[in-house]
């Protein structure tokens, strides 16, 4: 057993972790342009009242956009440990420029500080929030999607969940981008097709056990919706697009649960990206382009399809 599968070890490390990822993003931004400089977007930093704590959010506006337009939530990876919604700056701004939707990215309440189920149930009270509080902000809560990439697609996925069960807010799409679906089956037991994977079984000792201790309760419905414990009927649940990546060891986590979504009638699209592993955006910067515009598509789509009427 590794010396990680201890809480206090993998809470340590975890800590670490956050800090040196900081430190790590502002010396890889230093005197280096952001990709896709041609998407500008007005942003704003806001805080939102939760029962975790206020959650800062980075408010991203189309610079011309027609009056109150659809909004989207954003959850940034990390692991459930890294806290920098920064890092999803240039998907936000894509978004918001190509979508023509506000795009709100939260940064979200993370463990060891939050262990599960803080993330999710705050996660979603954000989401409530953001539609119950459209007007006063000028966004048009009545097209709501709701989307993240790695840890951050989990949430979205848990927020959609939440959603479902407590009778709202409507949320038009839920967007998940490489997730970890699966926390009751490890890492290391995790196909992983890459001759070098991104995510090593170290790294799931860290965060599943900074984010959630106890092991039975990775078996929660917000943890793990991929793995088979979970076989509530999801019929009503938000439509959704799960983007998987060929290489990542994540990737048998998006296809089940996107099989689990076509059963239900909630899937309107799987796509396997082919030859990249887990985080890929953050570096291949073509591929990339080409998976947000593809995203940005998926969300004009639904706005167009919930407009009101003039």
């Amino acid at each position: 057993m590794s010396v990680l599968s201890n809480v206090h070890v993998a809470s340590v490390v975890a800590l670490g972790m956050q800090r040196l990822s900081t430190v790590g993003l502002r010396l890889a931004a230093r005197g280096k342009e952001a990709p896709f400089p041609e998407c500008r977007a007005d942003v704003e930093e806001i805080s939102v009242p939760t029962s975790i704590g206020p959650a800062r959010a980075f408010v991203y506006r189309p610079v011309d956009h027609a009056p109150s337009p659809p909004v989207h939530v954003n959850f940034h990876g990390g692991g459930f440990v890294m806290r920098d919604a920064t890092v999803d700056d240039p998907l936000c701004r894509y978004l918001a420029a190509e979508a023509g939707v506000v795009v709100v990215n939260v940064d979200y309440a993370v463990a060891p500080q939050h262990r599960f189920p803080a993330p999710p149930h705050q996660a979603y009270e954000v989401v409530r929030w953001v539609a119950e509080h459209a007007a006063t902000h000028g966004w048009d809560g009545s097209r709501l999607t709701v989307g993240g990439q790695s840890a951050g697609g989990a949430l979205a996925a848990a927020v959609a969940r939440q959603a479902l069960e407590q009778g709202g807010p409507a949320i038009a799409l839920q967007v998940l981008h490489y997730p970890p679906l699966d926390l009751v089956t490890h890492a290391r037991d995790k196909e992983a097709r890459g001759t070098n994977p991104m995510i090593k079984p170290w790294m799931g000792d860290v965060f599943d056990n900074a984010y959630i201790p106890d092991p039975a309760l990775r078996a929660d419905r917000l943890a793990s919706p991929a793995h088979p414990v979970d076989s509530a009927d999801l019929t009503g649940i938000a439509p959704a697009v799960v983007l998987t990546c060929e290489l990542d060891r994540l990737r048998g986590d998006g296809a089940a649960y996107a099989r689990r979504l076509r059963d239900a009638g909630a899937l309107v699209a799987h796509v396997d990206i082919p030859g990249v592993d887990h985080a890929y955006d953050t570096n291949d910067v073509g591929t990339a382009r080409r998976t947000y515009a593809f995203i940005a598509e998926r969300l004009r789509e639904v706005a167009q399809q919930s407009a009101p009427s003039a």
